[in-house]
């Protein structure tokens, strides 16, 4: 909704022909311009104002006029810093010039660009749907993780603030507004000011852009989507701990219902779709890139609410000095005792935060997304897989089996439409590994589904390796249209004349020549490289001699198109006898004197398995969630075979043999998931390299579980389960080659067992 205004108030009236010459000056205005000047209802500090010409809207910021507080009001450090911001892409309205001048209107101001969009003073967004609510809330605080993720030398601003020590500065600082504010004393505020400066973190020595006042209400949403395209009110920025801004977020979830003196701080309880705490702490975490708890959350709680406690004093000393920037400046007189006594009980009650039951819980939009793909699958996907299957028997001795049917390209646009798309990657989709681990499991239901969601292998292994490490051009010129969906790709390491199991025996040799590289070598099962739409391979090669004491930095990779000449697909390799034409096959590919420009090179020279690590992780994560989501299907099929089929006088479920193999099944599909959400956990917080041994151990165990799971849906079966009537054979082929794909069970196996002395060895070196 577009924030309401007023006439101008009587107190902040100024010479709106001043105004005008002014600006006209400043060439914003034409000679012509008719100026309308109305004043924001809402805001309590410095006041806001809608100014109006027949072509445009600004708005106005400016001190109020009379006595202020010591360092109040500063509207030249709001206009700084909203400049450096928006100059650098982050939602702030475009601030338009700052004026010292207070001959102009009678105290210093500053004009930016009208943003128009919905602000929200009711913080329980009422007649807002509860998926809605939960969407408006993520971003907002994925847009505060963005604030405090840009880096303080590279905007110029590390002297923005004083930096370290930012928690004892604030206490002293709100103490001291508070006591040149109060108009009678508060015993509560005394003490509370007390108990705050003896409990200081231990640590306070993180710093980054902080914006000192985050409310869901100082941000200005799209009109119609759930993202922020402005965050407003930057007079308390500066450069000190983010974590006192999460948590002055936060604060109005602790709100008791009790307090309803602020109108759109109500309590938060109960009201369906508002995020907890734990989901946008985890939100926030991952956003940032760091662990998902809080340490003394109390005390930062306790901060917010002090400072808030002292705002409401110093709006009530406004009012009571008769400049005060809202009609009912009054009533927050009688607020800052009630707040203090809050504050208090924030400090010394014991608070939940995410903890070790936890960690395998989805965030909000986790569980929001997951349910729109269930939706989806069931009411789109699954009903298509009779045509799918009927296209690609049709066409299985024609070229036109490398074409994608009509049907899924249908499906895209509306998964697309739905905002389902590029789930896997975090940076677009908001979502954690946890996020999309149970996603995945969803999508392996289906054998087409990921590609409905432009989450298919090896496309999302591609993407992910250009997000992490691509120049500006080659994202640019690959990434983008990847993430559109409107081309394919594919990943060209594995070698037939090497043992590939040991990545670094490949001989796809990379020779520079001048301004290019020259490629030569020959790869295979390079998955997808069938599909028209295949235009890009990233290709695996050795760019130096051979050297055992430099094995791992030997390799590069290097991105190839694949209408570059002398790139020649030779053949379609079968699995268990089928080309698996519906994936884009599994191709032998030759490169004879291939020459690409040398700003091929994905990073450099001799980081091809530093790129490997990156892309591998979430890869086989994904793998692995989609095999276990296969093994459920694969679970009922063999239910549904067992409870009606008959033999020898019984169901076939009633035979022990068959009732104890769907235990073992449901067991192990079970301890699968776990393992496979525990390493989707450990990617999150910990990152891939520091989540190998468990990355290692999923690859083991999906793969094991599917082949048993889907092997013995196949014995219940008996002969249809190995012909084409049911899915299981297909699915078998897919699961079996999982334990060889993306390196054999033996290598992460040794992997597993290396790390492990190597983590027990380490505790053993502690305990002397």
């Amino acid at each position: 909704m577009e924030e309401p205004t007023t006439p101008v108030r009587q107190q902040h009236k100024f010479n709106v022909g001043r105004l005008q010459r002014y600006l006209t000056a400043k060439t914003l205005l034409s000679n012509n311009d008719t100026l309308t000047v109305r004043q924001y209802s809402a805001g309590q500090s410095n006041p806001t104002f809608l100014i109006q010409t027949p072509s445009n809207s600004y708005v106005l910021r400016k001190q109020p006029p009379g006595e202020l507080l010591p360092g109040a009001h500063k509207v030249d450090r709001e206009y700084r810093v909203q400049k450096v911001l928006f100059s650098v892409g982050f939602p702030v309205p475009q601030p338009l010039l700052y004026c010292a001048d207070i001959e102009v209107i009678g105290t210093e101001f500053y004009l930016m660009q009208h943003v128009k969009g919905r602000i929200f003073r009711d913080l329980r967004l009422p007649g807002v749907s509860p998926a809605e609510r939960t969407a408006l809330y993520v971003a907002a605080v994925e847009v505060l993780a963005k604030l405090h993720s840009l880096d303080l030398p590279s905007l110029n601003l590390e002297a923005y603030g004083r930096g370290p020590g930012y928690c004892r500065r604030q206490v002293s600082t709100w103490t001291k507004q508070y006591t040149a504010a109060a108009h009678r004393d508060i015993p509560a505020m005394n003490e509370l000011s007390d108990w705050l400066m003896k409990n200081l973190p231990a640590s306070d020595n993180e710093v980054t852009l902080v914006h000192g006042d985050y409310r869901l209400d100082n941000l200005i949403f799209h009109p119609t989507e759930a993202h922020v395209i402005a965050v407003l009110d930057w007079e308390l920025s500066t450069t000190g701990q983010p974590l006192a801004d999460l948590a002055y977020f936060l604060m109005p979830q602790y709100w008791p219902a009790s307090l309803s003196v602020i109108s759109t701080m109500g309590s938060l309880k109960g009201i369906e779709g508002i995020p907890t705490v734990e989901d946008l702490i985890s939100i926030y975490c991952r956003c940032r890139g760091i662990p998902p708890a809080l340490p003394q959350l109390n005390f930062y709680l306790a901060l917010s609410v002090f400072k808030m406690a002292g705002i409401a004093q110093g709006i009530y000393a406004r009012h009571l000095l008769g400049n005060a920037s809202a009609p009912n400046a009054a009533q927050f007189g009688q607020c800052v005792e009630p707040l203090a006594k809050v504050a208090l009980q924030l400090g010394q009650r014991p608070l939940t935060g995410p903890t070790k039951d936890r960690l395998f819980f989805q965030t909000a939009k986790g569980r929001a997304v997951l349910q729109q793909v269930k939706d989806f699958m069931r009411q789109y996907v699954l009903p298509a897989q009779k045509e799918v299957a009927q296209y690609y028997t049709k066409h299985a001795e024609s070229p036109q089996r490398w074409h994608t049917p009509q049907i899924i390209e249908d499906l895209k646009i509306k998964a697309r439409e739905a905002g389902l798309w590029n789930l896997f990657l975090p940076a677009v989709s908001g979502l954690t590994q946890l996020d999309y681990a149970y996603i995945a499991e969803e999508t392996g239901r289906c054998v087409f589904a990921p590609e409905v969601f432009n989450c298919q292998a090896p496309d999302t292994g591609n993407m992910e390796v250009l997000h992490m490490f691509g120049s500006e051009e080659q994202k640019k010129k690959w990434l983008e249209p990847l993430l559109r969906g409107e081309i394919r790709s594919c990943f060209c390491m594995t070698e037939p004349d090497v043992a590939s199991s040991d990545a670094t025996n490949m001989e796809c040799s990379l020779h520079r020549d001048k301004d290019d590289y020259i490629i030569n070598g020959k790869k295979w099962w390079s998955s997808g490289a069938g599909n028209p739409q295949c235009k890009v391979a990233i290709v695996m090669c050795r760019s130096g001699i051979r050297d055992e004491k430099i094995r791992h930095s030997q390799h590069s990779m290097i991105l190839v198109p694949m209408n570059t000449a002398g790139v020649k697909l030779i053949r379609p390799l079968t699995v268990f006898g089928q080309d698996d034409a519906i994936h884009g096959g599994h191709f032998e590919v030759h490169f004879e004197n291939v020459r690409v420009p040398a700003s091929s090179i994905i990073l450099g020279e001799g980081r091809g398995f530093e790129i490997a690590q990156g892309r591998l992780g979430p890869g086989r994560l994904h793998h692995c969630m989609r095999a276990v989501g296969l093994a459920e299907l694969a679970l009922e099929l063999l239910c549904q075979r067992a409870a009606t089929r008959h033999t020898f006088g019984k169901q076939l479920y009633q035979h022990e043999v068959i009732a104890h193999w769907i235990a073992e099944c449901r067991l192990m599909i079970e301890q699968t998931r776990l393992l496979t959400l525990n390493a989707a956990h450990a990617l999150d917080t910990l990152g891939s390299r520091a989540a190998r041994k468990e990355i290692a151990m999923i690859k083991v165990a999906a793969g094991r579980m599917a082949c048993k799971v889907v092997d013995i849906a196949i014995q219940v079966y008996g002969g249809a389960g190995v012909s084409g009537d049911v899915p299981l054979a297909q699915m078998y082929s897919y699961v079996r080659t999982l334990r060889i794909a993306d390196g054999p069970d033996e290598v992460h196996l040794s992997s597993i067992a290396y790390l492990e002395l190597r983590d027990q060895l380490k505790k053993a070196q502690a305990k002397l």
